[in-house]
């Protein structure tokens, strides 16, 4: 069968036509050969909602808003809603605006409730919410911060104003000067640093001998500590206590007169009679050396003895009588 030239005119134009509506309806993101359902959402604010925004079912697409518009009487926004109708939504979930970035604008993000079996059908509305977006929370922490910096800013001018009224031209000047010899100070302090180095490294090994020295003072000490721990100093301590104890008993019994060195101690008449002793032999020993044929007769021609007759220089004799 021969086609005619008017047939394959008839042809082209209708699939020209075809063309057209499948690409008018791509670029308003339908797609012909999927099953749509509309679906409506009231919002007090759509947060910079626009026309074709995505619709978005755990991060996946489902559909695009289709229009907004607004109800004159509550004065809130009404959202049309196109979605697939391959994935079902309940009646109760809920449709939340958010921002998924910086770039990009809002999006609507359904929220299902799988625990309600009731499928929401061709022109029922869901419910709606906001999310704050990332630019809002942003903005929100940065007013603080902006009132902080203001603040701050306005302190600064007022210290950098107070400065300029205190340091007039002399104390600038001596600013100046203070800066330039806290600047010499510095080098000064640097050179001395310098010096100290240079003597640390000339002195190296005496500064190393003396901290063996004093190393082996240390190890000397720990072996003498280990020593005196050794020794059992409390139990020498002890017994000196006791040691100490009793002396102190013998030399309080003493003080009180108890036992013979005490009476002797502690006894006056004792005393007295150990003086009268000793002085009546200090008395017989000078007369025995003085006339000692009182006490001792020995006569070869029997003579008789001589008076007895105290001595003139003799003090002990002569206070005797």
């Amino acid at each position: 069968m021969k086609l005619t030239r008017e047939i394959k005119t008839a042809i082209l134009v209708i699939a020209s036509i075809l063309l057209f509506i499948w690409g008018y309806s791509f670029l308003k993101g339908k797609d012909l050969f999927s099953s749509y359902k509309t679906l409506y959402v009231e919002y007090e604010t759509v947060e910079g909602l626009a026309a074709s925004a995505p619709i978005t079912l755990n991060g996946l697409a489902i559909g695009k808003v289709t229009s907004i518009t607004i109800n004159e009487n509550t004065g809130k926004l009404l959202v049309e809603l196109q979605i697939k109708s391959d994935f079902p939504i309940s009646k109760t979930s809920i449709a939340s605006i958010y921002e998924p970035g910086f770039i990009g604008g809002k999006q609507i993000a359904i929220i299902p409730n799988f625990a309600d079996k009731s499928i929401a059908v061709n022109g029922d509305r869901l419910k709606g919410s906001v999310k704050s977006g990332l630019t809002q929370n942003v903005g929100d922490k940065l007013v603080p911060i902006q009132e902080k910096l203001e603040k701050i800013m306005v302190n600064a001018d007022s210290l950098l104003t107070g400065l300029n009224n205190v340091l007039d031209k002399k104390a600038q000047q001596d600013l100046r000067i203070s800066l330039a010899e806290l600047s010499k100070t510095m080098e000064q302090f640097h050179k001395a640093s310098l010096s100290m180095n240079t003597i640390l490294d000339d002195n190296k090994g005496q500064i190393k001998g003396a901290v063996s020295n004093f190393n082996k003072i240390s190890s000397n000490f720990s072996k003498i500590s280990d020593s005196l721990n050794k020794a059992d100093l409390g139990k020498t301590v002890k017994d000196l206590n006791q040691t100490l104890a009793k002396v102190n008993g013998i030399m309080s019994g003493l003080e009180s007169g108890k036992g013979t060195m005490g009476k002797m101690l502690n006894d006056d008449a004792l005393y007295t009679n150990l003086a009268k002793t000793s002085k009546e032999l200090e008395l017989l020993l000078q007369d025995v050396r003085l006339y000692p044929t009182r006490y001792v007769n020995v006569s070869l021609f029997g003579k008789k003895n001589k008076p007895y007759k105290a001595a003139v220089n003799d003090t002990i004799l002569s206070d005797k009588k």
